[in-house]
């Protein structure tokens, strides 16, 4: 496979088989989680953005597609046809079967979005990812290949941890033997790039957190022009009153998740 920087990296090979390895084995815990209509963690809704519009008869290519819930969400809303690729075969049989008993059908694939899909070209309206995108161990490659797959005027949409999110967490200040968390510190440097492993559940992935520089930078050597680049906490979160749970008491401070909406040129 290419590597970010255009040749091939075996690093890159093993962070996708690890990655891989833990969404086969737990497909089942992430089953419908972040899927349209939401974009992301303490972030608005589609039906608050509106970035879709209306689907009736386009053709839709999903990257990452998961349990197959936001291919649903399309099919509902008349989508004339569904394409959806993710690394976790599981993921994929989840889909299959949500998709079947939901009584609609979708052509999918199981493939790394880093390597050449096996999709027509200049065929799709739309390509979209919600929450997957960031998994890509070669952005710009894939950005490339997005590009491809997508008609001149076609809509890219993808969604992903916002890069602050990694970069900073509420200190524990200790005040006369009771701990407050009360402050939020940086705990990396935002321009750090570099890949991490993040223990989740009995097992562990590797992520790479990318400036925002990052994607819009590639999107625009990809042929993209951006039309929208949403950086929000959802009104819900923003208005709470009275005891929140942490991540909501960040997301109120800044923003959890990010979305772009890009258009082919």
């Amino acid at each position: 496979m290419q590597g970010e920087n255009g040749c091939r990296n075996d690093r890159n090979d093993e962070i996708i088989e690890v990655n891989k390895s833990y969404w086969n084995d737990h497909a089942d815990l992430w089953f419908g989680t972040t899927s349209l209509p939401e974009y992301g963690v303490r972030f608005p809704t589609e039906e608050d953005l509106h970035l879709f519009g209306d689907v009736a008869g386009k053709k839709m290519l999903e990257i990452c597609c998961g349990s197959g819930h936001s291919l649903k969400y399309h099919a509902e809303r008349g989508a004339g046809e569904l394409w959806g690729v993710d690394l976790s075969c599981r993921q994929l049989e989840n889909a299959h079967k949500l998709l079947h008993e939901s009584g609609y059908t979708a052509k999918l694939l199981c493939a790394k979005m880093e390597d050449k899909l096996d999709v027509p070209q200049a065929y799709f309206d739309y390509v979209y990812s919600i929450y997957g995108i960031g998994w890509t161990t070669d952005l710009q490659g894939t950005f490339d290949k997005i590009a491809s797959y997508l008609k001149k005027d076609g809509i890219f949409i993808f969604s992903w941890n916002h890069t602050l999110h990694y970069c900073v967490a509420w200190s524990c200040e200790e005040r006369k033997d009771v701990f407050v968390d009360d402050k939020l510190v940086l705990m990396k440097s935002y321009y750090d790039e570099s890949y991490f492993k993040m223990p989740v559940h009995d097992s562990e992935i590797i992520l790479c957190n990318r400036k925002i520089s990052t994607y819009v930078n590639a999107l625009a050597k990809a042929g993209f022009a951006i039309e929208q680049l949403i950086e929000e906490t959802d009104e819900q979160t923003l208005h709470a009153q009275g005891e929140v749970d942490p991540k909501s008491r960040k997301a109120k401070m800044m923003p959890i998740s990010f979305c772009i909406k890009a258009r082919k040129l």
